[in-house]
C-alpha cells in the first residue's frame, strides 16, 4: 500500500484560514459579500463586453449587405 501524500493548502484556503483567526464572522461575511459583487460586476461587464462586439458585428454585416 502507499502512504497518503499530504495535501497542500492552497494559498486562497490559507487566507481563509487567516482570516478566520483575525475576523469576526460579521466581517468575514461582508468581505465575502463585497468580492461576491466584484466577481458579478467582472461578469456583467465581459458579457456586456461580448454583447457589444456581437451588436457591432451584426451592425456591420447588415451595412454591408444593403
Amino acid at each position: 500500500m502507499s502512504a497518503a501524500v499530504p495535501v497542500r493548502p492552497s494559498f486562497a484556503g490559507a487566507l481563509r484560514a487567516l482570516e478566520s483567526v483575525l475576523m469576526r464572522g460579521e466581517q468575514q461575511t461582508a468581505r465575502r459579500n463585497a468580492w461576491n459583487a466584484v466577481l458579478e460586476d467582472r461578469s456583467r461587464a465581459r458579457v456586456r463586453t461580448e454583447t457589444e462586439h456581437v451588436l457591432e458585428a451584426a451592425a456591420e454585416g447588415a451595412s454591408v449587405a444593403t
